[in-house]
């Protein structure tokens, strides 16, 4: 079937294509943006795994990377956490920025980062837990604990949420 359509029509719909990709670029930086300074403004996390099926919570202080493809946190290895993960590297990290008030249904955010974990190497080690350490000095005693692990939460997807139900999903890898 010919397609007739005129060639202004299809420059028309051309630039409206363009303008809607542009529109959705500039939407998705907003949020990216938005998403690095509640990163960078919050301490702690709430972490999720999950024992046979059991969901099971803990609050984690963490750090990500600039880029923000990884997460990390520093667990004692004799935790339900840590089993869990070693058992299943599944895995999901809450960071919000609620303050415990009526107005957080307008103006708080909420992140879930989804992805799966692995336990950082010796290698890498040194490296991390100074970016760790840069957020969390306090916890250099604890991270030097040779029962202590640094795990990395390798982020494959963050849900993005504000305004109580808007949701956007930023995608990490294809």
């Amino acid at each position: 079937m010919n397609d007739f359509t005129p060639l202004a029509d299809k420059c028309k719909s051309t630039e409206q294509a363009m303008d809607e990709t542009m529109k959705e670029k500039s939407h998705k930086k907003e949020y990216w943006d938005a998403l690095t300074r509640l990163m960078a403004s919050q301490n702690l996390a709430v972490l999720a795994t999950h024992n046979h099926g059991q969901p099971y919570t803990s609050l984690v202080a963490f750090a990500g990377s600039k880029d923000l493809q990884a997460l990390w946190f520093v667990t004692g290895q004799a935790t339900r956490k840590y089993a869990n993960l070693k058992d299943d590297p599944r895995a999901a990290m809450m960071i919000d920025n609620r303050s415990n008030a009526p107005a957080d249904i307008a103006d708080a955010m909420a992140v879930t980062a989804t992805g799966t974990t692995d336990m950082v190497s010796e290698n890498e080690q040194i490296a991390l837990l100074k970016i760790y350490l840069q957020k969390h000095p306090h916890l250099a005693e604890f991270t030097k604990s040779p029962s202590t692990r640094l795990i990395r939460l390798n982020v494959f997807c963050y849900y993005v949420v504000n305004r109580f139900q808007n949701v956007v999903e930023l995608h990490m890898r294809t």
